[in-house]
């Protein structure tokens, strides 16, 4: 017996925003499916040097009710980041709350506009701690 991974799948309310929030972490579209009959659309997002390990962001056309104003019983996604500094300096610019700072120098917690907890580890050995993330207080739950 074998098994491959394929995908994590996220409802989103958003597409655009959605889009927009792990294209700040560097992933890129891979491929997309539009379904008219089911009315609903599939956008696959990877890093681009590992498409075979895509966000599957599933978006229903007429909205979706049903999803949890809180996704923590998900799980999170994870990534791999070369600085996690940068990196978090980078969402923070861009309007992206931090909600667990890498104050360790290894370890940080975002949410997507949907509320998706995302993971971002530093690769290799941990960064020296360093302000401000070290004295930086969490923010909500991640």
């Amino acid at each position: 017996m074998s098994i491959k991974y394929l995908h994590t799948m996220v409802r989103v309310k958003d597409l655009e925003a959605s889009m927009a929030f792990f294209s700040l972490l560097g992933l890129v579209e891979t491929r997309r499916y539009e379904n008219e009959g089911g009315r609903f659309t599939l956008i696959f997002m990877a890093p681009p040097t590992q498409p075979e390990c895509p966000v599957e962001l599933t978006y229903n056309w007429d909205g979706d009710d049903g999803l949890p104003s809180d996704s923590r019983h998900f799980g999170h996604l994870a990534y791999e980041v070369d600085n996690i500094y940068e990196t978090c300096q980078h969402l923070m610019d861009n309007g992206v709350t931090i909600n667990r700072p890498p104050r360790d120098g290894h370890m940080a917690f975002v949410r997507s506009p949907d509320n998706i907890s995302v993971e971002l580890l530093q690769a290799g050995e941990s960064l020296p701690p360093a302000e401000p993330w070290e004295s930086m207080e969490n923010i909500g739950h991640w």
